[in-house]
């Protein structure tokens, strides 16, 4: 298990590299970094001296390895606009944006494993055609316009719950169902999926010809089985969520890293962009390893090597 760890830190390297590259030459693909920050109506002189104080006048491959080394140590530059180091201020708001992630796949996994169970169990039927219709329509919705639709309906109409911030678990509420419905309708797809699939297997037919109850049958053999795919999907879906919580948190004004990235690429605080796309690359690729040592241990028969 330690060099399977190992071995797969070592492998991010690569990728981290490239992230970084990638986020170094971000700053150069949008426009002269100065001229964003200080605005067009900036003097030549002010010009000159940010970008002397910058080290924009050095050549881009020393820039580069400057860069390089400044990231290796956790220094992404300071954000102009909090005048605060953006790593720090990044960090900040990961909490936010986590509570607000799992929130909405715990929701998604409440509501996605029993309706799963439920359509394969009653495959062709009614229930089965209406739990695959809802899949279809739910995935179908943007988290931004159900988000919308939530706000007007449970905020402005009925008056039940906030319109946006934080500080309660009302707060939460409307963005982790906004979140959540999209994640919720693709893991009970792939429920449905795997226990159909599991069903029609001869030890599933054997343990009913034993004269097991239709539920043990169901959740304690067919059911465990299918939550290798589930806890896959789950992980991804997990990701997923990470990136597509910016939107939302927008949506709902939630101080989350999403909120945080949209309002610096708005104002162009290239530091905090720089910051936050570096850090949610980790993120993912944490997720990765986390997805393949929850694999071994919910199968055994799954080698890490």
């Amino acid at each position: 298990m330690g060099t399977y760890i190992a071995g797969r830190l070592a492998q991010m390297i690569p990728t981290l590299l490239l992230i970084i590259t990638i986020v170094f030459l971000l700053v150069y693909i949008v426009g002269d970094p100065v001229s964003l920050m200080l605005g067009e109506h900036a003097t030549p002189e002010q010009v000159a001296t940010m970008r002397e104080a910058m080290g924009l006048n050095d050549p881009l491959l020393v820039q580069y390895f400057n860069y390089l080394g400044s990231v290796l140590t956790g220094d992404f530059g300071d954000s102009y606009r909090y005048n605060q180091a953006a790593l720090p201020l990044v960090l900040d708001r990961i909490p936010a944006t986590l509570t607000l992630a799992i929130g909405a796949i715990l929701l998604a996994l409440v509501i996605a494993i029993p309706l799963g169970v439920w359509a394969a169990t009653r495959r062709g039927g009614v229930v089965d055609s209406a739990v695959s219709s809802l899949s279809v329509l739910a995935k179908a919705m943007p988290n931004f316009w159900l988000g919308i639709m939530l706000i007007l309906l449970f905020a402005v109409v009925l008056q039940w719950l906030p319109v946006s911030g934080s500080g309660s678990w009302a707060h939460l509420v409307l963005p982790v169902v906004a979140l959540g419905t999209g994640t919720a309708a693709e893991i009970t797809r792939l429920v449905r999926s795997s226990m159909v699939e599991i069903l029609s297997q001869d030890y599933i037919r054997t343990a009913r010809g034993k004269g097991l109850r239709q539920r043990v049958v169901v959740y304690k053999h067919a059911l465990l089985n299918a939550f290798v795919p589930v806890t896959s999907i789950t992980i991804l879906q997990f990701s997923t969520l990470l990136g597509g919580a910016l939107i939302t948190e927008v949506v709902f004004s939630w101080p989350g890293l999403g909120q945080l990235l949209v309002n610096a690429v708005s104002m162009r605080d290239m530091a905090v962009v720089q910051a936050a796309v570096f850090v949610i690359a980790v993120m993912v690729l944490a997720l990765s390893l986390i997805s393949d040592l929850l694999f071994k241990a919910v199968d055994r028969r799954i080698s890490l090597g």
